[in-house]
């Protein structure tokens, strides 16, 4: 009892120091690719870099702990961080302290979910999600998420668009237009020594080495190069009318929120007093707000986006002070300090002694130090309404992905892994991890890989990880600070290249074609809809259950006949010829009442194909279940066949469904003596009486009989 609730207990079962010594070098090599891949992944979150570690600080230890997996490394990955993004983009501002807590409040529910299933054993619920859909999903994803680090690489800002192809055009158009080449070179190099590194020397962390070396040179040659002015000292008329624009604009929309909140305020107390006319005007402001808010958002755009198209260049003036001219306004004669400066633009107001230059490229800055505090997320019932959905998709999604990777380890290390217990593993790392300031996470392919090829014995190689971001949470975030943005693009590529996986379409095209066509559709569904992602999987997920509808109601039906090696085949599939007066027909499938009249109809086709046909014996050892409307169809077939001068048999029926015949009083209509165990037994008894007065050469059925009766 103990070892089920606390699963953790059966590591330590001979167990000894070398075991511990290899976690504890195991836990210290997937932390240190850890940390730096958890940072570059909640920025894809749209989260500060630092909920990377605070991801990485409780969830690997409690999914080890909890889960039945003893190498699986769980924490942030990039999938999930790129749901979580779609998933909380329309409630608010990425970044912003609201859409920080409501990433938090989706990773309670999706652990609440995940251990929910875990609980009542519905681990088989996540086979919604056919693999077919997953890989379409998958490689459109590992495009998305790679394409959305191109401005990152490039040094670039730029807004994002209602849909995620027109996000992409703007920052190819902002790259031509003042690519930070600086930026793009670090990240270039990062990536070349990541990969090289990944080739040649592959028991090298890579990522550490690249992040390392980068964060050197950053820190050496000055890399980030930003100053605060007053906007006085920007001496460009057509900068202070986009900044003066962008202010009016970014205070117009903030005015509209509040107007918005007290609207709806008006709508619930309306609602309450069951006031309709109340509800009504509500509805009508609130819309009449919506329009007004979306046309100032795209004044802001606008504006914003003709600010960062602006490259200034800076003219010192002696002392610290330096003034900031448009490049195409600089005085004649002025001597400037050589570097493209840009105004650093967000979503606030632009503050006039507050404005922000960047000379140089963006770096991750200041890391709180010490741990997160541990409490509750705030509940909003709301918004749990509103993310739901999304909750059960990463949820689902998640877990699959987890398990997945648990099982390719397990194949290898001959571990028995249990999928209910992965999901109460799972739920709590979600769920305690929330406790912590996490956002969703789940099992990470690249780094389960790391801590497999490292040694790893148990689950204690998580505890050693989580123990190795704490100290790294508590003494060395102030050496991050000058880590590049651009790195952590690169570390995103580099990771996600593993997940495009073009074979895995051909292979699905290769079992069964509709599985292909479902597996490219998700793909280009996922990518058209982006960034609304749970869009794609709903498409592949619908057609998946439309396929399986369809061959339920319309399953294989087939007659058989003797083949050369003497087995009873398909006659179209191996070109059989048929006896003339006895039809072998097999049901592939359960008969139930959406596809038994399908049976009947194929039965009718059979006897009006076949003038001369005495008798028709149904294999029914594709038949695995039976419910009423298919016991009630057998029992009506069974009087059109024999009222057509046709007799019928049955054979091959199992226990289950047998079970179900006798209780309706089938095998007393039919005759004890017309259901047979075999087909063979089937043949010998029917044959005779059906060629009684048959004119017919060579049937091919006789064979059959012959063995039989040798």
């Amino acid at each position: 009892m103990l070892s089920k609730v606390f699963p953790f207990l059966k590591w330590f079962q001979d167990y000894g120091l070398s075991q511990f010594k290899t976690d504890a070098i195991a836990g210290l090599t997937v932390a240190l690719v850890l940390i730096p891949q958890s940072m570059a992944y909640a920025q894809l979150a749209g989260l500060p870099a630092y909920y990377g570690l605070y991801a990485a600080f409780l969830p690997p230890m409690i999914a080890a702990l909890f889960g039945s997996s003893r190498q699986l490394a769980t924490g942030p990955v990039a999938v999930v961080s790129l749901m979580t993004a779609a998933s909380l983009e329309p409630l608010a501002t990425a970044g912003s302290e609201g859409y920080i807590a409501y990433a938090i409040l989706l990773a309670l529910m999706v652990g609440g979910f995940q251990f929910l299933l875990g609980v009542l054993k519905l681990g088989l619920v996540v086979n919604f999600l056919s693999h077919p859909v997953v890989n379409g999903f998958t490689n459109a994803g590992a495009i998305i998420i790679a394409s959305s680090q191109l401005s990152s690489m490039f040094g670039v800002y730029v807004d994002t668009a209602e849909h995620y192809y027109e996000t992409i055009w703007r920052v190819i158009q902002a790259a031509l237009h003042y690519t930070h080449w600086p930026t793009l070179l670090i990240g270039v190099f990062a990536f070349g020594v990541m990969y090289g590194l990944k080739i040649f020397w592959p028991r090298i962390p890579n990522v550490l080495v690249a992040v390392v070396l980068t964060t050197l040179v950053s820190w050496g040659t000055g890399f980030e190069h930003n100053r605060t002015i007053e906007r006085e000292h920007i001496r460009s008329q057509q900068a202070q009318e986009l900044i003066d624009q962008f202010n009016a604009t970014t205070g117009g929309i903030a005015a509209l929120s509040l107007q918005r909140t007290e609207v709806s305020h008006a709508m619930d107390q309306a609602t309450e007093t069951q006031d309709a006319v109340g509800v009504l005007n509500g509805r009508h402001q609130a819309d009449l707000i919506n329009v007004r808010m979306q046309q100032l958002r795209e004044e802001v755009h606008l504006a914003r986006q003709g600010l960062r198209s602006m490259i200034f260049k800076g003219v010192p003036q002696g002392g610290e002070k330096i003034i900031f001219y448009s490049e195409v306004e600089v005085p004649p004669g002025a001597k400037t300090d050589g570097r493209a400066w840009h105004i650093k633009i967000g979503n606030a107001s632009l503050e006039g002694n507050r404005i922000i230059m960047m000379g140089g490229g963006a770096v991750i800055g200041s890391i709180p130090s010490g741990l997160p505090s541990l409490s509750i997320p705030e509940i909003n019932w709301k918004v749990i309404g509103r993310l739901f959905p999304f909750a059960v998709i990463i949820s689902l999604l998640g877990f699959m992905e987890a398990i997945s990777i648990a099982k390719a380890m397990a194949a290898k290390t001959g571990q028995r892994l249990d999928p209910n217990q992965e999901l109460i593993g799972q739920g709590l790392a979600n769920m305690l991890g929330a406790l912590g300031k996490s956002y969703p996470v789940s099992g990470s392919f690249s780094r389960s890989a790391v801590n497999l090829q490292a040694g790893a014995v148990s689950g204690l190689s998580s505890v050693f990880t989580s123990a190795t971001v704490v100290i790294a949470l508590l003494f060395f975030t102030p050496l991050l600070y000058h880590l590049p943005q651009s790195v952590l693009a690169a570390v995103i590529m580099m990771a996600v290249i593993g997940l495009i996986n073009v074979s895995g379409f051909v292979h699905a095209w290769r079992a069964k074609w509709y599985d292909g066509a479902i597996s490219i559709i998700s793909f280009a569904a996922t990518l058209a809809f982006a960034p609304h992602l749970d869009k794609g999987i709903m498409i592949g997920v619908s057609l998946s259950l439309l396929v399986f509808l369809y061959k339920s109601m319309r399953p294989k039906v087939v007659s058989l006949a003797r083949a050369d090696d003497q087995s009873l085949r398909c006659v179209s599939t191996h070109g059989l010829k048929e006896c003339e007066h006895v039809a072998m027909v097999r049901f592939d499938g359960p008969l139930f009442f959406a596809n038994s009249s399908y049976l009947e109809d194929k039965i009718m086709e059979i006897m009006r194909a076949k003038k001369g046909l005495n008798h028709l014996i149904m294999v029914c050892n594709g038949i695995n279940d039976i419910d009423a409307s298919g016991e009630e169809t057998l029992s009506l077939l069974i009087d059109r066949v024999r009222s057509a001068g046709v007799d019928i048999s049955l054979s091959g029926v199992n226990e289950a469904v047998m079970s179900v015949l006798r209780r309706t009083h089938l095998p007393e209509k039919i005759g004890e003596n017309h259901i047979f165990a075999t087909m063979e037994k089937a043949i010998s008894a029917v044959h005779p009486v059906s060629h009684r007065l048959s004119l017919e050469q060579a049937c091919p059925l006789l064979t059959v009989c012959r063995l039989i009766e040798n």
